[in-house]
């Protein structure tokens, strides 16, 4: 299918800036340049919104809580996007309220930390211990620890996946659901989209590289709670049901689809919902992309279902 032509005049746009590609850049400069661009996106109003901090082993993290009106009492661990890198509450607090309104959960949205200054396994830890929290202070957050899920965009996929990883190894906590849009699962790269749509449509391939380098640190790209793709059978058959959202042009297209098809082989309930004609980062793009809405939306309906 055609790129959307939506999507057409926003990358036409960016070219016309002149802003230099993520990977050319300081960690500094590209977290500078994204927040320019990603905090654009208009909040959604919630009936309720708090900002928490939340113990993390070698310090706290802060988080934003937005509850929706005609609350579920279901929980969403919300994991942003920005390759481990760049990206903050800042920059996904939109989704994360659409995500609220869209599905009747509180979501947590976590400000995990940051690569390189603080690299594989931090964010993953971080993101382990905030969702650990969320279901041992459930009775204060007004949610049932019993429907919890985790997703996240990306990077924030990729930590959804390991998070889930870690919890069935550390017995908890129980996570019901995970939610991955277009996640990075990968770092080997090796999978066709990467060298297909690695080049001149948002997130490129060279950019993924800068990403992994900075987030592995010298880590064993394969270790599957680096890569989760790299995990056992057996572990991944133990993982709760998940939606798996993937854009045709996105570089990770190939590694989200193939995540999801090997739960299904597994005996893991997983549906894999590819968006013809859209990019990397367009489920952020709600406010401008017809296809982002309707992401959202079935997002949101996936969740209601999971964790009725």
């Amino acid at each position: 299918m055609p790129l959307d032509p939506q999507v057409q005049i926003i990358l036409d746009q960016l070219a016309e800036s002149g802003a230099p590609d993520l990977y050319k850049l300081t960690p500094v400069e590209a977290r500078a340049q994204y927040a320019a661009f990603a905090s654009l996106a208009p909040l959604e109003p919630v009936a309720r919104t708090e900002s928490v901090e939340i113990p993390v082993h070698g310090g706290k993290v802060a988080a934003h809580i937005f509850t929706p009106e005609a609350a579920t009492g279901a929980v969403l661990v919300w994991l942003h996007g920005g390759g481990w890198v760049i990206g903050d509450l800042t920059t996904s607090d939109a989704t994360a309220t659409e995500l609220a309104n869209a599905s009747g959960c509180t979501v947590v949205n976590v400000d995990y930390r940051l690569a390189p200054e603080h690299p594989f396994p931090t964010p993953l830890e971080d993101a382990y211990e905030a969702a650990r929290w969320v279901a041992d202070h459930a009775e204060d957050l007004g949610v049932d620890p019993r429907r919890l899920a985790v997703g996240g965009d990306s990077a924030g996929g990729n930590l959804t996946v390991a998070t889930a990883l870690l919890a069935r190894e550390r017995g908890g906590p129980d996570i019901r659901f995970q939610l991955l849009v277009y996640p990075a699962l990968d770092a080997r790269m090796s999978y066709p989209s990467i060298r297909e749509n690695g080049k001149r449509l948002f997130l490129t391939a060279d950019s993924m590289r800068w990403f992994w380098d900075h987030y592995l640190g010298g880590h064993d790209p394969e270790h599957p709670h680096a890569s989760p793709l790299y995990a056992d059978d057996a572990d991944l058959a133990a993982l709760p049901p998940a939606l798996v959202i993937t854009a045709e042009y996105d570089p990770l297209r190939d590694e989200g689809e193939a995540y999801a098809e090997r739960l299904r082989q597994v005996g893991v309930d997983a549906a894999s919902s590819r968006y013809d004609g859209q990019i990397h980062g367009f489920v952020g793009l709600s406010a401008l992309l017809k296809d982002g809405r309707k992401a959202i939306d079935e997002a949101g309906a996936a969740l209601r279902a999971a964790l009725a």
